[in-house]
């Protein structure tokens, strides 16, 4: 039987059946051709996408053609503060539109034209990708303007700004009469499904979690990456919250006993000076290196990662960090900070995890009991055919049950 959904006119339409659907079809016995049904359209909106690659834009990377091979015409709208991008764009056969957003230097993505773009569109759904810029509280606004059913997934994240972070629970206020009108809210950890329903004061029932995929694949061509066993890497935008200043003050203590140790800061942003300036004053800035990677470059980050002897996040807030994701695809020794999601991957044999606030030696310890231990044995990682497929089943509920009427609560 074909899927349905309603309209914003309340209509009841049908939609095209699954093709490669990552999820078993429910039925093979329809012989309807394929090209009378209209597929649904999905409207992903993000502040950022490809090429930038962090986590959420990673996420969207990876998920997108996989939806779209399943059955449904994937656009994502998201902003451009340099001019310098193309307006449209398709890759891996999805469309990305661009609005220009403004402050140029700062990340709070005013981006009129996100509205413009979902209320003058013909969409049978939308997706939001983060919260915590004005992004979301725009399309939110769209969606609801214009009648279209819409999800959200936090991907939550830390911030340099003290005064931005104490100010999370005003924005949880201001933003919970637009949560509260979605379809469903998305957590990608179990971490995430306990602190938003709180915060926001909405029921769980409210809420599904849908966890990153973990994957990081070479060519077939490319040959696997050669072990340095006493290469540290240490990954994440350069924010002091980031924790990369954990690792070089634990250096000089790993170095007495591991001599031969490197650290990699895998990376950048505006902490990156602070980060030389503490090698140097440890007097390790001959075993430092500070540097980011061509976020295009997945086979270049491929075999640094693949290369490591040990990745640290040491972070003080993470959902569930893509880049450790990838180095546990690669069966890479991975040690966080006890915190956020990331205990989740230690309580799951992902991962080691130390308390944040342990010392210098305290984590100088726990590096070198990690890099003299065995690698990682087998275990069973999310993936990313999972991730979408999820997604799949959450878009055609949302659809099949859509109540939501035009106007602003």
């Amino acid at each position: 039987m074909a899927d349905h959904w309603l309209t914003r006119s309340g209509k009841e339409v049908s939609s095209i059946r699954m093709e490669q659907d990552p999820v078993p079809a429910a039925s093979s016995g329809d012989t309807t051709a394929h090209s009378t049904r209209r597929r649904p359209r999905i409207l992903m909106v993000a502040a950022n996408a490809y090429p930038a690659m962090g986590g959420v834009e990673t996420h969207l990377h990876e998920v997108t053609p996989r939806i779209a091979r399943a059955g449904f015409d994937v656009t994502i709208l998201t902003t451009d503060r340099t001019g310098e991008l193309p307006v449209r764009q398709e890759v891996n056969g999805v469309q990305i539109r661009r609005v220009r957003a403004w402050p140029a230097k700062r990340d709070y993505y005013f981006a009129p034209d996100i509205y413009r773009t979902i209320t003058g569109g013909e969409w049978d759904l939308i997706h939001m990708h983060g919260y915590h810029t004005f992004v979301a509280p725009l399309a939110m606004l769209g969606a609801l303007r214009a009648g279209f059913p819409y999800v959200l997934t936090f991907h939550s994240g830390g911030h340099r700004s003290r005064v931005r972070t104490r100010f999370r629970r005003t924005q949880y206020t201001v933003l919970r009469p637009l949560l509260a009108r979605a379809g469903r809210l998305i957590a990608v950890s179990d971490f995430e499904a306990v602190l938003f329903p709180r915060a926001l004061r909405l029921s769980t029932s409210r809420f599904v979690t849908i966890p990153n995929g973990a994957s990081m694949e070479l060519p077939k061509d490319h040959p696997a990456p050669v072990e340095d066993p006493w290469l540290i890497l240490s990954v994440g935008r350069l924010e002091r919250y980031k924790g990369h200043h954990r690792v070089i003050a634990a250096l000089p203590h790993v170095i007495e006993q591991l001599p031969a140790v490197r650290l990699r800061i895998v990376g950048a942003g505006p902490y990156e000076d602070e980060l030389r300036r503490l090698a140097v004053r440890c007097g390790v800035a001959d075993r430092v290196q500070i540097g980011r990677v061509d976020p295009e470059d997945r086979t270049g980050m491929a075999m640094l990662l693949g290369s490591a002897g040990l990745v640290t996040l040491l972070s003080e807030y993470e959902a569930n960090p893509v880049a450790v994701m990838e180095a546990l695809a690669l069966r890479r020794r991975v040690l966080v900070a006890d915190g956020s999601g990331m205990s989740e991957l230690a309580r799951r044999g992902f991962a080691r995890a130390i308390p944040l606030d342990s010392d210098p030696g305290q984590t100088a310890r726990a590096i070198v009991e990690h890099l003299r231990s065995p690698g990682p044995g087998d275990f069973d990682l999310p993936t990313w055919d999972a991730s979408a497929s999820s997604l799949v089943g959450v878009y055609r509920d949302v659809l099949d049950k859509n109540t939501v009427t035009p106007g602003i609560p």
